[in-house]
């Protein structure tokens, strides 16, 4: 999974914001409970102790002690209840004390009196044998013939407590369900939501300046992805446009300088025919025609490389061997090859099918094989071959020349762009021909690649489909 995707990013933010949430939202409702709790126990204490005082402490001196004990066992049942209760008159004396609960969670004989005088109802923690506290209500109470009487009422928080680790339980276990549901459909979200992305990403991957018609989808949505997507559009619209200006006016300048470059090469050539001209004038003759010529190649390339961009090169579409054009090729260039006393070797794996144009293919071995042999150094090797890989063509051409620099690699299919502009002049070279390569392998839906170490010469690789029904695995 790529951790720097936008999907990646926004299930992490909502999964983190979420889970936040829902921890804060834990511990509120944690406090709140708490608090809730207490609160309801000490008020249900205080009533308690206010109903003792009420029915049975109020005519204490009529009814007896002896009763009012009876009726908080029969009533109240502390012992059962596991609840403490205690009446003291002012003064110290205890009528009345809980004995030990069922559950043995205090010992109410440990529970020490409280100070007289007390001027105000109040409620204290009073810790227990065990792990828990005792919550304590007292209040002072005034019979009707004015004895005054410390009522106490208590119980244990366990059942807090035990409400509380419920609580947490349950937020511990139910968190991280509800937070893996979260991100899981969260990303699911996502995924949906950025699904467009996806197309529109993959869509202009396989757009290049033979395709410019293209369009990227448009997502229906409503959303920024639709005005991406319609803004993209009209910027490929735009580019489609400009692309066409250019190569318009580069296949009409190409064209409309073909004639004037025709008319001075013929009027050049009638010049240099006619006798008894004077030795210089006959050079400067002589290479204004080599000039001539350069630029008519020049213009010719350019034209080739307009109209094979824009798609209005007129190119056959038959089946035949490239191993045998190559092979063919190589053999009329070998002796190019051999003036310089360079050896250029061939080798193929039997039969290649592709289907194109022979004609432009055989320009793409031209170019590759002319390029080899003028930056090869004499006495040194050019090599080519032909194999299968899969469903590929692949047309190699190796050489042992100078190399090309690393930081020359990514610049060398551009258009007049020379590695060594000097040494490209001087054996004749425009800049032009590994764009015509470009240009020739893209119109034929194959790529051209190169791999080269400064010094240690270059390797030019060409990739054409196979013919339909031809494809196997190279050795």
């Amino acid at each position: 999974m790529n951790t720097r995707s936008i999907r990646f990013r926004l299930t992490v933010w909502y999964a983190g914001l979420l889970a936040g949430s829902l921890a804060l939202l834990g511990a509120s409702v944690y406090v709140g409970l708490a608090h809730y709790l207490n609160r309801t126990l000490r008020e249900s204490l205080l009533l308690q102790a206010r109903q003792i005082g009420d029915t049975l402490v109020a005519n204490i001196n009529q009814s007896g002690e002896a009763y009012v004990i009876d009726e908080i066992k029969e009533h109240f049942a502390p012992e059962i209840n596991g609840r403490f209760i205690r009446i003291t008159r002012e003064g110290g004396e205890v009528i009345y004390v809980s004995g030990l609960p069922r559950d043995r969670s205090f010992d109410p004989s440990g529970l020490g009196p409280v100070a007289w005088p007390i001027d105000r109802d109040f409620a204290r923690e009073q810790k227990m044998s065990g792990d828990g506290e005792l919550l304590i209500q007292t209040i002072s109470y005034t019979a009707r013939d004015g004895s005054r009487f410390l009522i106490e009422t208590g119980a244990p928080d366990t059942q807090i407590d035990s409400v509380l680790h419920g609580l947490l339980v349950t937020l511990a276990l139910g968190l991280p369900v509800v937070v893996g549901l979260a991100i899981g459909g969260g990303y699911l979200l996502t995924r949906r939501a950025l699904a467009p992305v996806g197309e529109i990403t993959r869509s202009a991957e396989l757009i290049t300046s033979r395709n410019l018609g293209e369009r990227l989808p448009e997502a229906k949505t409503g959303d920024e992805i639709e005005a991406l997507s319609i803004a993209l559009n009209r910027m490929i619209a735009r580019i489609e446009q400009s692309f066409r200006h250019v190569n318009r006016f580069t296949a009409d300048a190409s064209h409309e300088l073909r004639t004037p470059l025709t008319v001075l090469r013929g009027e050049l050539e009638a010049v240099a025919q006619q006798k008894d001209l004077p030795i210089d004038l006959s050079d400067t003759i002589g290479s204004a025609l080599e000039e001539t010529e350069r630029l008519s190649k020049i213009v010719e390339s350019l034209l080739a490389i307009s109209r094979l961009d824009a798609g209005e090169a007129l190119m056959a579409r038959e089946r035949f061997d490239l191993a045998e054009l190559v092979s063919a090729t190589a053999d009329q260039m070998r002796l190019l090859a051999e003036d310089k006393r360079i050896d250029l070797t061939c080798s193929t794996s039997g039969p290649v099918e592709v289907e194109g144009d022979p004609g432009r293919v055989k320009q793409v071995v031209v170019n590759l094989l002319d390029n080899a042999i003028k930056y090869t150094s004499e006495g040194g090797n050019v090599e080519v071959g032909v194999r299968v890989d899969g469903h590929n063509a692949v047309l190699q051409v190796s050489d042992s020349g100078p190399g090309i620099p690393a930081e020359s690699m990514s610049h060398v299919f551009e258009r007049f762009y020379r590695v060594d502009k000097a040494r490209s002049r001087k054996v004749g070279g425009a800049g032009l021909g590994l764009s015509i390569v470009k240009s020739i392998c893209a119109a034929h839906h194959g790529r051209v690649g190169i791999e080269s170490t400064e010094g240690q010469g270059a390797r030019f690789t060409v990739e054409l489909p196979l013919a339909n029904g031809m494809a196997r695995t190279s050795e």
